[in-house]
């Protein structure tokens, strides 16, 4: 699961509650530009123009759109029933980092977030999931409790299943995403501190949670399924919704 420990800059929800999936339409989004899906070192430049058209008015960092415009044109190619928005990525990443921007943070030219971001320990208080790490326990010799990571706030197990790097080569990239299972090989799991690979992580996440994110059930249950909170659902629905009438 992944758990959104620290919901960074969030935006006050609005509207109806979406228990009810029949209250919850999926936000629009704009159309994002063919691409050459390349995968290779500079995988995201076609997209420069794209981001750097929008990055200002919607007060976005061109190289954060650019991971998220990549991403969603991947998965259009690998899974086109998903369906997935931009915009959805963007407003998970507003809420969960502000955009890989918390506390200074800054996005490097191959998309590394320095300094690293990372939530609160994991350790059952102040309404948190107790979940333990086991490989930093295991290293430790005591119990050390999971930290959510990166601009999308993965925990370690999660990444561990979905995550993946976006600039291996694309016929690789493809067979993992076309899958539409978790899991991949340890050398092309990536880092959840990658803004590009972390995007593409939680666009595999809310593909295999949602279904077609074009559906109000499918786009409620794939970000419900990110963090198990109606008042977060209605966070993001308001960030995407906001970004893509702009």
């Amino acid at each position: 699961m992944l758990v959104a420990a620290i919901a960074i800059g969030a935006i006050a929800g609005c509207g109806q509650s979406p228990g009810d999936s029949r209250t919850v339409t999926a936000p629009v989004t704009d159309e994002i530009p063919a691409i050459e899906l390349v995968a290779a070192d500079r995988h995201t430049d076609a997209l420069q123009d794209w981001a750097s058209k929008r990055a200002g008015k919607l007060g976005i960092p061109v190289r954060a759109l650019q991971a998220y415009g990549y991403a969603t044109v991947a998965l259009a190619k690998t899974q086109p029933d998903c369906h997935l928005g931009w915009t959805t990525l963007a407003g998970i990443a507003r809420v969960e980092s502000d955009h890989g921007r918390h506390r200074g943070a800054k996005i490097t030219g191959d998309g590394q977030v320095r300094p690293v971001i990372r939530g609160v320990a994991l350790d059952g208080t102040n309404g948190n999931a107790r979940i333990v790490d086991p490989e930093a326990t295991s290293r430790a010799g005591k119990t050390v409790y999971a930290q959510a990571a990166g601009p999308f706030q993965f925990i370690p197990d999660t990444w561990k299943r979905w995550g993946v790097r976006a600039d291996i080569d694309y016929k690789s990239l493809e067979k993992i995403l076309a899958n539409g299972k978790p899991g991949t090989s340890k050398g092309s799991l990536g880092s959840a501190d990658n803004i590009d690979d972390a995007a593409l992580a939680a666009g595999r996440y809310l593909c295999a949670s949602g279904g077609d994110l074009s559906t109000g059930r499918g786009w409620r249950d794939a970000v419900f399924a990110y963090n198990h909170s109606d008042a977060y659902v209605r966070q993001i629905r308001a960030a995407a919704s906001a970004y893509a009438s702009k």
